[in-house]
């Protein structure tokens, strides 16, 4: 707990907008599949995107860091991306190694993330590299769904996507490695916590 108790709080701005992202996600499948309307599929996922980094920088700006936006922003982010990712390259908007390479580190990820937690790992905090790669994918897919949606920028948007995929799978994949140290010392120090 922090010196000022402000890290067990759980009603804070970066919370809830990590919430809207969740609520957010079956209305992009909807907009995508139901309404057949990429670009308003593609514009919602960037927004929500964009407010990955908004809430995180409240949560720093404003004092609001908590222990549960810890746990529910890296979350939304996974399951956002995860969602986006698979509905983008169902519809076919995405190049197929595009989505594989990143939907393979997503899964590694998370399934690692469940083995640790289940062996009793302490938690472990999100780097700046899995942010900015996170970031630069949650841009990059929605412009590739634009590319495909027939608006007059679509010519740029396909440019724009692979300005934005290539260094987010890079950031995102250099994350990945740097995690595997901090696991394993996530594992012990829950492993003395627990015997201590």
């Amino acid at each position: 707990m922090s010196g000022d108790g402000g890290e067990d709080r759980v009603l804070t701005v970066p919370n809830l907008l990590s919430l809207a992202r969740l609520a957010c996600i079956p209305l992009f499948v909807w907009l995508l599949f139901g309404r057949d309307d990429r670009a308003a599929a593609a514009y919602l996922l960037a927004a929500l995107g964009a407010t990955d980094w908004v809430d995180g920088y409240i949560a720093r700006r404003f004092g609001q860091v908590s222990t549960l936006g810890k746990v529910l922003d890296p979350t939304a982010d996974r399951l956002l991306l995860l969602v986006g990712v698979l509905g983008i390259a169902i519809d076919g908007s995405v190049p197929l190694v595009v989505a594989v390479l990143t939907l393979f580190r997503e899964g590694v990820v998370a399934i690692t993330a469940l083995v640790l937690a289940a062996l009793g790992a302490r938690r472990i905090d999100v780097t700046w590299f899995g942010k900015a790669g996170t970031f630069g994918l949650l841009f990059a897919f929605p412009l590739f769904l634009v590319s495909h949606a027939g608006v007059g920028w679509h010519d740029e948007a396909l440019v724009a996507a692979w300005i934005c995929v290539v260094p987010g799978l890079a950031l995102s994949y250099v994350a990945a490695a740097g995690y595997v140290p901090m696991a394993k010392r996530a594992l012990r120090a829950g492993r003395v916590g627990s015997t201590a």
